[in-house]
C-alpha cells in the first residue's frame, strides 16, 4: 500500500471500519448455523454437508491472493464496500433455493452461493485488518490492544450469529432467515457508504498484482502455522462435533429437532463469544506492555503446545466412550471450552504477529498472503471434518485435530529462528 500513515490515529475511521466488520461477521455466522443446521435436519451426510462449505474456503483462498492488490489498487473502503455488497446477493441468492430440487443440485447451488459468500468475508477481513495496520498510533502496545479488540469482538459478534442463525431457523424458517439478514446487511452498507470518514488510504492506479507472497520468512512460516491452527479447530468444528451434538440432543420429532437447533447455536455461539473475549483480554492476560515481536513470537511457541493434549485426551476419551453418554457430553464441553481459551491466545498472538511483521509498503499483500493460509487451513480442517467423522465418528475426528495442532505447532516454532529479510516492494 503507498498511501501514509494518517498523522491523526484515526478513532473515528477505526470505529467505523470495525462497525461494519461487525454486521458483516454477525450475518456470516447465521448464514454458517442456518446452513449447516437447515441441511443436516434435511438427511444431509457429514460428508456432504462439509462439501457445502468447501468452495467458501476455497473462494477465501483465491480472494487473499488478489485481495491484497484490489485493495493496493481500489482503496481499502472500496474492498469493504464491495465485501458487504457481495454478501448481500449471496443471501438474497440463497432465497431462492427450493425444497424440491434433488440433492446434487441443492449442493451444487448452496456451495456457488457459500463461494460467493467466501470471497465476500475475505474482502472485509482483508480490508478491516489491513486498516488497523495503517491507522493504529505508533506509541508502544497500541497496534496489538487495537488488533486483539478488533479480531476479539469480531468473534464475539460471530458467536451471536450462530445463535441469531439457529433461532431465526426454528422461528422464522430458512427463507426468511435469509431475506432477514441481507435487509439488516443491506441498511448497514449504505451508512457505511454514506458516513465512512475519512482516514482509510486511496488506491494507487500503479499497483502491480504481482509480488503476493511475502519475501520475509516470518511471514511465510507464521502463515503455516496459522493454515494448521485453523484445521485443528475447523476438524472438529464445522461438521463432527455439531452432528455429534445433534444425535444426542434430537429425538427426530420436529419439537426434538427445533430444541437442538437452539442448544447447538447456543453453544456454538457461547464458544465463540467466550474465544472472542479471551482474544480482546489477550496483551493483558499475557502482560504484553513493553514486549515486541521477538518475546511475543516465544510466547505463540509456548502457547501453541498447549492445545496438543487437550485434543488428544478429547479423541481418547471419546474412544473410550465408544458411544454417545452424558459423560462423554459434558467431557466435550469443558474439554472444548478449554481449548477455546488456548486456541484463542494463539490466534490472537497470530494477528499481531502478521500486522508487526508486515512489510509498511506491502501491508495488504502480507495480509493477504497470511489469510489465504488461514483459509486454506479453514478448508483442509472442513475436508478433513466429513472425512474423518464419517470414517472413524468423533474418535478419528478429534484426533486428527490434535495432529493439526500438532504441525502448528511445529511450524511457528520455525517463525522464531527465522529473521526478517529486506523486502523493498
Amino acid at each position: 500500500m503507498t498511501g501514509a500513515r494518517p498523522a491523526a490515529p484515526g478513532l473515528r475511521a477505526y470505529a467505523a471500519v470495525t462497525a461494519a466488520y461487525w454486521a458483516f461477521m454477525l450475518s456470516d455466522g447465521a448464514l454458517r448455523m442456518l446452513v449447516l443446521l437447515h441441511f443436516n435436519a434435511l438427511g444431509f451426510t457429514p460428508v456432504q454437508l462439509a462439501w457445502l462449505f468447501l468452495l467458501y474456503e476455497v473462494a477465501g483462498i483465491a480472494t487473499n491472493l488478489y485481495a491484497g492488490w484490489l485493495a493496493a489498487r481500489f482503496g481499502l473502503a472500496a474492498t469493504l464496500h464491495a465485501g458487504l455488497a457481495l454478501q448481500i446477493g449471496a443471501l438474497l441468492a440463497l432465497a431462492g433455493l427450493r425444497p424440491d430440487w434433488s440433492v446434487a443440485a441443492s449442493v451444487a447451488f448452496v456451495m456457488a452461493v457459500q463461494g460467493a459468500s467466501g470471497v465476500a468475508k475475505d474482502l472485509a477481513k482483508m480490508s478491516s485488518k489491513s486498516a488497523v495496520r495503517l491507522l493504529a498510533p505508533d506509541s508502544e502496545g497500541t497496534l496489538f490492544r487495537w488488533v486483539a479488540a478488533l479480531t476479539g469482538s469480531k468473534n464475539a459478534v460471530k458467536g451471536l450469529g450462530f445463535f441469531a442463525g439457529a433461532a431465526l431457523l426454528a422461528l422464522a424458517g430458512f427463507q426468511a432467515a435469509v431475506l432477514l439478514m441481507a435487509a439488516v446487511l443491506a441498511a448497514i452498507l449504505l451508512a457505511v457508504v454514506l458516513f465512512l470518514p475519512a482516514g482509510l488510504p486511496a488506491g494507487d492506479s500503479k499497483a502491480r498484482l504481482a509480488g503476493w507472497r511475502s519475501r520475509d520468512p516470518r511471514v511465510n512460516r507464521l502463515s503455516l502455522a496459522r493454515l494448521f491452527l485453523f484445521a485443528a479447530r475447523d476438524v472438529w468444528f464445522v461438521v463432527g462435533v455439531p452432528v455429534y451434538f445433534q444425535t444426542v440432543l434430537s429425538d427426530g420429532t420436529p419439537e426434538g429437532r427445533r430444541w437442538a437447533f437452539f442448544a447447538i447455536g447456543g453453544f456454538l455461539a457461547l464458544w465463540i463469544i467466550l474465544y472472542g473475549a479471551v482474544q480482546a483480554a489477550a496483551p493483558r492476560l499475557l502482560r504484553a506492555q513493553g514486549l515486541g515481536p521477538a518475546a511475543l513470537t516465544g510466547r505463540a511457541v509456548t502457547w501453541a503446545g498447549r492445545l496438543v493434549p487437550i485434543l488428544f485426551a478429547l479423541a481418547l476419551a471419546a474412544l473410550v466412550a465408544g458411544a454417545p453418554s452424558a459423560w462423554l457430553t459434558a467431557a466435550l464441553i469443558a474439554g472444548l471450552f478449554g481449548f477455546g481459551y488456548v486456541f484463542a491466545i494463539n490466534s490472537a498472538l497470530h494477528s499481531y504477529l502478521i500486522l508487526a511483521f508486515a512489510g509498511a509498503g506491502r501491508v495488504t499483500r502480507d495480509v493477504g498472503f497470511y489469510y489465504m493460509s488461514n483459509a486454506a487451513g479453514r478448508l483442509l480442517g472442513t475436508l478433513l471434518s466429513g472425512l474423518s467423522y464419517q470414517a472413524g465418528g468423533l474418535p478419528l475426528c478429534l484426533a486428527t485435530a490434535g495432529v493439526m495442532a500438532l504441525l502448528s505447532r511445529i511450524a511457528i516454532a520455525g517463525v522464531g529462528r527465522a529473521g526478517p529479510a529486506p523486502d523493498p516492494a
